[in-house]
């Protein structure tokens, strides 16, 4: 998601460029099954006995007391980002700290890492991200995971008189929130819309959409060619949200999307931007304009007959480019542009849903706590985020963090540009992160809606469920947006 994609993966390519992802992937799967929650429980949070065994002298060079010649156990989801990033942050770590790394590279996160927590014997820091993610709520609930706190208030690595979190783009941070305490650094900026190929806009002739209205024009001009309209990424219908839940938020503003955040009882029924938001994707639905079998397709074959320019549009976060590289055209030349505008909103054209994704973690039982905390104050230096975007083609949360020699391709550039037309008009869903059982609930909705079983009345009731079941979770309360 990850961020985030499913094989992947996301949030969310955030997958993976979820400025990303995925970051999204981002709720991609259900909750985990009982067993593994009740055997989560068991194994509770806290510190383990040894993980600060390795603990040396501190300073402000060295916060956490590194010592040389320890190791670390590393994991990453290996999704449109690749691993290759992790490796070089590695090699630069050995240099540096002589801490030995052993990596693994993986998608099946759950599947390597549900036995190693059960176990009480975690990685040292984890890339939890994916189809397969661990979802951070569960973590958090059951005790799994570090306050990175003590890493936040560190000294930075590049400017020692500042903290590391004075050196991260605001607001960034909020998506690795569990209860007011930081648990997840959300490394890599990511924004989500829609996508398209300038090659195939300028040889028909059609303007990049800014209403809806023009949306549908274009989408039934590319009927008329034989070319779908809308593609998404029909069996992870975290995709098709972004559209949504887009519309939602520039339709309604701000307060429409903290609404849902904040467990509103008129969230979704009762909500004039979420009816608006779910009958304009519907209206794509009913006129045909989806691109023909994209319901029953994965994030990746989605995506590739996209590349094949067998639809005009896609949803998707800006890991989109990474994870597409080799099925992309080298003519291709990939877009990005925010969702256009229904009737009346209250947020312009350029507002965009941005922020973080790919999800950092310290288990709480990392057997060496200083090496995980100083290995995460160093993703957060200019040097190891200009190592990210060199290979992984993506910008990461930190404040003018890539240096001007690395060159980047055109759909993320073009969401560099995006950002900036943006300015302070972003916004972005907590929800996924809070409250993983209730997005499961509203992609099943939205996974119905697309393949009309049910109309947008009986989406916003199921996703109104959802958000009212939550709201009786006594725990619900400590998660607030103002």
């Amino acid at each position: 998601m990850g961020s985030t994609s499913a094989e992947n993966t996301g949030n969310a390519g955030v997958g993976r460029r979820d400025l990303i992802k995925r970051s999204a992937a981002l709720g991609l799967i259900s909750v985990p099954t009982m067993s593994f929650l009740s055997a989560c429980a068991s194994g509770g949070g806290g510190d383990n006995n040894d993980n600060n065994s390795n603990q040396g002298k501190t300073s402000k060079s060295n916060p956490f007391g590194v010592e040389k010649g320890g190791k670390l156990d590393v994991v990453v989801f290996k999704g449109g980002y690749g691993d290759d990033y992790a490796k070089a942050w590695e090699a630069n770590f050995k240099t540096k700290l002589g801490i030995t790394s052993t990596h693994t590279g993986t998608q099946e996160i759950t599947g390597k890492l549900q036995p190693r927590f059960n176990a009480g014997n975690p990685p040292d820091i984890v890339d939890d991200s994916g189809a397969q993610q661990i979802k951070i709520d569960v973590l958090y609930k059951n005790g799994q995971l570090l306050d990175l706190a003590p890493v936040l208030d560190a000294p930075s690595v590049d400017d020692p008189s500042k903290k590391v979190r004075d050196m991260i783009i605001p607001g960034t941070l909020d998506a690795g929130m569990q209860e007011g305490k930081i648990v997840a650094l959300n490394y890599i900026y990511t924004v989500w819309g829609l996508w398209y190929s300038g090659k195939l806009f300028k040889e028909k002739g059609w303007e990049e959409p800014k209403t809806w209205a023009d949306f549908i024009k274009v989408c039934q001009a590319a009927k008329k060619e034989g070319i779908g309209g809308l593609a998404h990424q029909g069996k992870y219908p975290y995709y098709i949200n972004v559209a949504i839940m887009d519309l939602i938020a520039k339709t309604g503003g701000l307060d429409a999307m903290k609404a849902i955040d904040n467990l509103d009882p008129k969230a979704f029924v009762g909500s004039d931007a979420a009816l608006a938001g779910v009958e304009a994707i519907y209206e794509v639905v009913e006129k045909g304009l989806l691109m023909p079998g994209t319901n029953g397709l994965t994030h990746t074959e989605s995506q590739t007959r996209w590349n094949q320019y067998k639809a005009a549009f896609i949803t998707c976060g800006s890991w989109l480019e990474n994870e597409q590289l080799k099925q992309t055209p080298s003519d291709f030349d990939m877009k990005f542009m925010p969702m256009p505008l229904l009737p009346d909103s209250k947020l312009p054209f350029e507002a965009i849903r941005a922020g973080s994704g790919e999800p950092f973690i310290i288990p709480a039982k990392a057997k060496n706590l200083p090496g995980a905390k100083e290995f995460m104050r160093h993703m957060l230096s200019k040097e190891w985020s200009t190592l990210f975007a060199k290979e992984a083609n993506s910008l990461t949360i930190l404040k003018d963090g890539v240096d001007a020699s690395v060159k980047l391709r055109p759909g993320t550039q073009s969401t560099v540009e995006a950002s900036k037309a943006a300015g302070d008009n972003t916004f972005r869903y907590l929800y996924p992160e809070w409250y993983s059982e209730m997005d499961t609930a509203i992609q099943a909705a939205s996974n119905e809606l697309m393949s009309k079983r049910i109309q947008p009345k009986e989406w916003l009731k199921r996703c109104q469920a959802a958000v009212d079941k939550q709201a009786k979770d006594p725990a619900s309360k400590k998660n607030h947006r103002d």
